[in-house]
């Protein structure tokens, strides 16, 4: 049997560290590793969700759950001047690892269009 969990998932078991900035039943959020703006932090369920393709109706709950989280983010991460939050879908959509995530990039003046 092949393990294709991923390193997400293996944060989430506390296999690899992460330098957290939030936890609770529900998800996670830590620091990227390969930070694209000042301040860039990873909010992932701890369900395993590959994508925002892969949601549910069942999930309901969960994504705001998720949603209501990002505001606090953004205060305890000092983001008053704004934010920008991002969810990657798929190798076009630049998705590197098949586990739902939210980037949250703030810290400096975030340009448009981003890609």
């Amino acid at each position: 049997m092949t393990n294709n969990r991923t390193i997400f998932k293996k944060i989430i078991d506390g296999e690899i560290p992460a330098k957290l900035v939030y936890d609770d039943e529900m998800c996670l959020a830590f620091h990227d590793v390969s930070p694209q703006a000042p301040v860039h932090v990873l909010l992932i369920p701890k369900k395993v969700i590959r994508n925002l393709d892969g949601l549910s109706a069942d999930d309901r709950d969960l994504m705001g759950h998720m949603l209501s989280i990002v505001p606090l983010l953004a205060q305890k991460l000092g983001l008053s001047e704004g934010y920008r939050l991002v969810a990657n879908c798929g190798a076009n959509g630049g998705q590197s690892v098949d586990h739902l995530h939210f980037h949250i990039l703030g810290g400096r003046q975030l340009n448009w269009p981003p890609g």
